[in-house]
């Protein structure tokens, strides 16, 4: 059954009542993420919704609040950006989605009407901004500096610009085939076309997480030669199983010379890294970003953001193994303004670099058409390893983490 009250369109649930608690997964400190209960989200602006999540990731950027970005976080700030559910409340100036509708939330916030959503560049919405930090879009569940808005490792979501901040999906498929719409595919999505690999090229995956795996998946699938590189043994078996070539690092001590050789000593056309500042190597940057997790929040956040606190290694191996006159496509997060450059070595190879958050909706409808019928080519509702109730999520970012029991994707049952 369903009403109106208030300029609000509902249905009846069994959505707690206003000023009631729900799960929510929060932050209380370095590797210390607890089920917490929380304040039942309310609508707040017209153009708000409230949704009831049915499913939601941990993504590997999450481990960066876990383990590096703590002077952003405050306790019980709610995590998660990966969700998808269905729409229980909506604001009077949400006209497109109702009551009942299931739908998948992009992981940023944006309103699909200004300069930069028009242009395609939704993680640089000018609506949402976060202008004091100097930031891009506000982000679901990733600190202060992208807004401090609530999280959707939780039971239920407040959904700021819903009029655009949503992708509707069908009834029918399990929420396996559509989830990753919120990030892991479109980010993808965007690396590989960030790439520019030209017909029948090649490109090579650095890391194997979540996103270099989908990357490397897409870029399969449209036909282009993939060469992985991990260190991780599951990691490495998986992405074998799916025909990817992959390089294992503890057999390699040069990768990008072993790349050379395997592409008639040039190189890939493309590097894709999806390492980011989670890397190996440097130790002297791996213990900076430990230090900020102990220092007053005030000096670490400078020290993150001035003192160039990143694992460049991949990045290194990048510029590498690239061919020259090829492109370099960074989709691993990478944070701090004062990382050393071989500016050098990039411009004598005439090497183009892209990168940036991935903006979702852009790509959503070159991807939905491969998530849709009998056919599943990307493996979307196997990707995950993991699925775990949201009581048991702070075990989920222990293994996730620590990669172990093959742990590569966690999904999170509200």
């Amino acid at each position: 059954m369903s009403g109106k009250h208030g300029g609000l369109e509902t249905i009846e649930t069994s959505k707690a009542k206003e000023g009631d608690e729900l799960k929510a997964l929060t932050w209380h400190g370095k590797r210390d993420v607890r089920v917490d209960n929380v304040p039942d989200p309310t609508i707040q602006e017209p153009t708000d919704a409230v949704v009831r999540m049915t499913t939601t990731a941990i993504c590997g950027s999450d481990l960066h609040l876990y383990e590096v970005l703590t002077p952003y976080l405050e306790q019980g700030d709610v995590l998660g950006h990966e969700p998808m559910g269905i729409v229980e409340e909506v604001g009077p100036e949400v006209t497109n989605i109702s009551p009942g509708d299931r739908v998948v939330i992009p992981f940023q916030v944006s309103c699909g009407h200004c300069f930069m959503c028009e242009r395609g560049l939704q993680t640089q919405c000018e609506t949402t901004q976060v202008r004091d930090r100097d930031m891009g879009a506000a982000l679901f569940g990733y600190t202060k500096l992208y807004g401090e808005v609530a999280g959707g490792q939780a039971e239920y979501l407040r959904v700021p610009q819903a009029q655009y901040t949503h992708v509707k999906v069908p009834e029918g498929p399990p929420d396996e085939r559509f989830v990753y719409l919120s990030d892991v595919l479109p980010t993808s999505w965007q690396a590989v076309a960030y790439a520019e690999i030209p017909e029948g090229g090649s490109v090579s995956v650095l890391g194997l997480g979540p996103i270099g795996d989908m990357s490397s998946r897409i870029a399969k699938h449209l036909g282009f030669r993939v060469i992985a590189v991990d260190l991780v043994p599951h990691r490495i078996e998986r992405a074998r199983r799916n025909g990817i070539e992959v390089l294992d690092l503890n057999e390699h001590d040069d990768v990008a010379s072993e790349i050379r050789e395997m592409t008639e000593g040039r190189g890939t056309d493309s590097v894709i890294d999806a390492v980011g500042m989670e890397a190996h190597g440097s130790p002297g940057a791996g213990l900076a970003q430990q230090m900020t997790t102990i220092m007053p929040d005030s000096v670490a956040q400078q020290m993150m953001e001035k003192a160039g606190s990143d694992r460049l290694n991949a990045f290194y191996t990048a510029i590498d193994a690239v061919r020259r006159g090829g492109t370099i496509s960074l989709s691993g997060v990478y944070g701090g303004q004062a990382d050393p450059l071989p500016m050098l070595t990039l411009f004598d190879k005439q090497v183009k670099l892209t990168m940036g958050q991935a903006n979702v909706k852009r790509w959503v409808d070159d991807i939905t058409p491969l998530l849709m019928g009998d056919g599943d080519p990307l493996g979307v509702e196997g990707f995950h390893t993991h699925q775990l109730p949201l009581d048991e999520a702070p075990h989920g970012y222990e293994i996730f983490q620590k990669k172990e029991d093959g742990a590569v994707k966690v999904l999170l049952k509200p």
